[in-house]
């Protein structure tokens, strides 16, 4: 009986143990991976056609597959799991036009300057304001 006590009772801390650290690898992975002015940013390129005063406005985002930390002042831009879709700034018909045969597709950019979205207007957690795309 005292044998059958000791085993049940190590039977029960092993699964309690198991299912902590299950927990805990599940946190671990949740957390967004941080992204820094200068790494590559991959997801589908989206966009979003509207209307601003009589003037038809293209704006593109990236849709990462993950949320992604960005560091310093702007932070998680106030969201549990980092932003997860990036408006890319467009800067005139040059960049229109190098993002238009990746409308819908996966795409990778070199994001050199970063920052959450701070006006109620943004359609986007983060703003892209200069990338390269990366072949």
């Amino acid at each position: 009986m005292k044998t059958r006590t000791i085993w049940l009772s190590m039977t029960t801390a092993c699964v309690c143990g198991v299912a902590l650290l299950a927990h805990d690898a599940e946190a671990y992975a949740q957390a967004p991976k941080p992204i820094r002015n200068g790494d590559v940013l991959s997801g589908e390129l989206r966009v979003m056609r509207s209307r601003a005063k009589g003037k038809r406005i293209n704006t593109y985002q990236v849709i990462s597959a993950e949320g992604r930390r960005i560091p310093g002042p702007d932070g998680l831009c106030n969201l549990e799991t980092g932003p997860e879709t990036f408006q890319i700034v467009t800067n005139g018909d040059a960049d229109v036009n190098r993002l238009k045969p990746f409308i819908g597709k996966t795409i990778s950019i070199k994001a050199s300057e970063m920052s959450c979205a701070t006006v109620a207007g943004q359609v986007s957690d983060a703003l892209v304001s200069k990338w390269t795309i990366v072949q």
